[in-house]
Order: structure tokens, then C-alpha cells, then sequence
């Protein structure tokens, strides 16, 4: 899918991911929903992984990091 439209896609559900986070402490809605961002690549997706900027690898990275954190976060508030 080459259109701009992923671009959109990985916005809203990287905005809709901050708002559970932020506004309803539901860290894990907050979790699924940056993690589904991630399947919507915002840069191009014709380009290799090894070949992409280092800028874009360490915004992927650090955006896994943060949903990863958001699920552990959630399992450690839920655990009685």
C-alpha cells in the first residue's frame, strides 16, 4: 500500500493509543492500540529495513519500546 493514507492510519491510532493512556488510564486499550499503529508504517514501505534511515529505525524501535512498556504497566497495575 503505497498511499498516504498509512500515514493517517498510524496517526489516529497513535493519537487514539495516548488519549487510553492519558485520559482513561487504560493502559491496556492503550498498549493494543499504539501496537496496531505499528502495522500501519508510516514511512516507505518499499524500502528495505537494512536500507532505511536511522532516524526512521529508532522511531519503530522506540515506539515497540513504549507499547511493550504500556503492556507491562498494565499487567503490573492489574496484578492482585
Amino acid at each position: 500500500m503505497k498511499t498516504p493514507f498509512n500515514k493517517y492510519l498510524y496517526l489516529g491510532f497513535l493519537l487514539l493509543g495516548i488519549y487510553q493512556a492519558a485520559a482513561n488510564k487504560n493502559y491496556m486499550e492503550a498498549a493494543s492500540q499504539m501496537g496496531i499503529a505499528l502495522a500501519f508504517d508510516p514511512f516507505d514501505t518499499d524500502q528495505p529495513w537494512p536500507n532505511r534511515p536511522t532516524w526512521q529505525k529508532a522511531t519503530l524501535i522506540v515506539h515497540l519500546a513504549l507499547v511493550a512498556a504500556l503492556f507491562g504497566l498494565s499487567l503490573g497495575l492489574n496484578d492482585k
